[in-house]
């Protein structure tokens, strides 16, 4: 099941498949190593859902919801 990344539940592992994003947004995310192909956890989120936290290529890293729309993903089973 595809989603975006920023409605990923708490615990939910997803396979970046797609990046809607363009222009400074895009660069700035593949910058921080949100490209195709990298598995992402949700970690967690601020009280109002923004921003949220995800774990990716050893490191943890807060974006905005915002952000988050812009990358789809592919829900791994449990």
């Amino acid at each position: 099941m595809q989603k975006k990344m920023a409605e990923l539940k708490i615990g939910e592992i997803g396979k970046v498949v797609e990046m809607q994003a363009k222009g400074r947004i895009r660069q700035r995310l593949f910058d921080m190593g949100i490209t195709p192909g990298i598995e992402v956890l949700m970690v967690r989120r601020a009280p109002l859902g923004d921003p949220f936290e995800i774990k990716l290529r050893g490191y943890q890293l807060s974006l905005r919801k915002v952000e988050g729309d812009e990358v789809v993903v592919e829900v791994k089973d449990a």
